[in-house]
């Protein structure tokens, strides 16, 4: 898809219509949580400090939707193996489904161990805190979704817990060491997931794109990827999708993925061959290949999405829950169905309003997918979660899919660049008519990469010319770079995930105040 005609990838104005339309379904699910949580879950007397609550964690959950799932979504919008409607029905449904089926009955009451929760002198003053941090994360996910910003929703939630911790007790209530494992995980996630993205693209260019056959080509290795696929998203659902309900170290899942992706690779080996055998030998028809992947790695990510990231929505609102209930600050709270239920259709409603401005931006505004492309980032996805989790690493999901398409970009820019200078190479040193160096250039983009080399070097033997300079061969590539990764993305995403805590960080502290001036007496 043209990075320039994003027109393609339009929102849903069928289903949600203008603006205020969006706005008022919003407001209308708010409401309807708001007396839910008055009515459906009091005893007696309404809590208000409860239904507020519940409210703010519905609104963080419509910008987790809004925000974090499209990077499980985005690459196969962008490369056209989904429609955009399609993208949301499947991501409405599996991000439901892992929210409600595996998304666990208890969760931890502050993310990641930030701070203690014991440090905290009385459970109001921890009910404060938990609003203040929630809030926070919402706004700053609403700001960045507004600005085109994918970013992480744990730092969004870390961050504003981190900043109402301060507020409420001090700079010594905050777990430091863990702060500078979340830092660190700001450069350990893109590069990682870039890594990871483009070596899958290399491994594709030459093994299927760079053959002179290529349907012959992706007869085998189409198969072996699918199965590699299989091996990788099983072992990442069965530790991350899965965790919460079924808890399976890594070697067993290893060996039940490896299980499936036999399984897999014999029952796609004669589609694929079938398949290829009415297409075309050129790069769009092996494309055609990659389409069903990738449909059901969206789907596969966004179930583990579901599982795992509802608890940013609904974590601290659990938390709340759990003191009016018990009267005690817990370091685990037990989710009741109903907080469970604001986190999913939360994140449903905040997907299908406002989901396609971020889908746009990762599935077509960074740099130009096609399917096998955003086969890599999915490939990426998976198996850096599973690397960096066995590692002890602090990685976000969000960055690593991010990071990945940056990674599949900027490899393409490499590999083009270096490809205009091997042209440049033969046009100086090849001698004769210019059909002849025309012809010779046409073969010389069919050739294999090892071709290319040999015909390279015997065009250098039999020149007389001098060898360009390296002066001169800056100037070529400068002169013929391009550019295929948008910079001022690059540096937009970049700068939104650096600034996400300190920023929901200091809107929690000032919430925190806030929030605490209105309720004293």
């Amino acid at each position: 898809m043209d990075l320039k005609n994003t027109s393609k990838i339009n929102p849903l104005s069928t289903l949600v219509g203008s603006e205020y339309v969006k706005a008022g379904i919003a407001l209308l699910f708010l409401v309807g949580v708001m007396f839910f949580a008055a009515t459906g879950i009091s005893h007696g007397e309404v809590n208000i400090m409860l239904v507020v609550a519940a409210m703010i964690g519905g609104y963080m959950a419509m910008n987790i939707g809004a925000n974090d799932v499209a990077n499980n979504v985005g690459p196969a919008v962008g490369a056209g193996a989904l429609s955009l409607g399609g993208a949301i029905v499947i991501a409405v449904v599996f991000e439901s489904a892992g929210a409600l089926l595996a998304g666990g009955e208890v969760v931890s009451t502050v993310k990641k161990g930030i701070i203690d929760p014991a440090s905290i002198s009385d459970s109001e003053t921890f009910v404060w805190l938990m609003m203040a941090a929630l809030l926070a994360g919402a706004i700053w996910l609403n700001i960045a979704t507004a600005l085109g910003a994918p970013v992480s929703t744990t730092h969004s939630i870390v961050g504003g817990v981190m900043g109402a911790g301060i507020a409420a007790s001090g700079f010594d209530i905050v777990n430091w060491g863990k702060m500078g494992a979340i830092a660190a995980s700001w450069i350990i996630s893109p590069v990682m997931g870039g890594l990871i993205a483009a070596a899958f693209l290399y491994l594709i260019k030459r093994t299927i794109t760079y053959q002179e056959d290529m349907l012959e080509a992706a007869k085998k290795v189409v198969p072996v990827l699918s199965g590699l696929m299989a091996w990788a998203f099983s072992t990442y659902l069965i530790l991350k999708g899965l965790k919460k309900i079924w808890k399976v170290d890594l070697i067993p899942a290893l060996g039940i993925g490896g299980l499936v992706a036999i399984g897999i690779y014999f029952l796609v080996r004669p589609m694929i061959s079938k398949a290829a055998s009415s297409l075309q030998n050129d790069k769009a028809s092996v494309n055609q290949l990659f389409t069903l992947p990738l449909i059901f790695s969206a789907a596969l990510l966004s179930f583990a999405h579901g599982a795992n990231d509802v608890a940013n929505a609904v974590g601290p609102l659990a938390a709340i829950n759990e003191v009016f209930a018990s009267g005690d600050i817990a370091k685990k709270a037990a989710i009741p169905m109903w907080v469970m239920m604001v986190g999913a259709l939360g994140i449903a409603i905040g997907l299908a309003l406002y989901g396609p401005k971020l889908i746009r931006t990762v599935g077509s505004e960074i740099t130009d997918l096609d399917k096998s492309r955003a086969f890599c980032v999915a490939m990426a996805a998976a198996i850096t979660v599973i690397i960096a989790s066995q590692l002890g690493l602090p990685v976000s999901s969000t960055h690593i899919a991010v990071g990945g398409i940056f990674g599949v970009g900027f490899l393409r820019e490499y590999l083009k660049s270096n490809y205009q200078g091997m042209v440049n190479e033969i046009k100086h040193h090849q001698a004769g008519k210019p059909e002849a160096i025309a012809e010779f250039l046409r073969q010389f983009e069919d050739a294999s990469p090892e071709r290319k080399k040999a015909m390279l070097k015997e065009v250098k033997k039999k020149s007389n010319k001098a060898h360009m300079g390296k002066k001169e061969r800056k100037r070529l590539k400068k002169e013929y770079k391009n550019e295929l990764v948008k910079r001022s993305h690059f540096i937009k995403i970049a700068a939104a995930w650096v600034i996400t805590v300190p920023a929901s960080a200091s809107m929690a502290g000032m919430l925190f105040f806030m929030i605490r001036g209105v309720m004293l007496p």
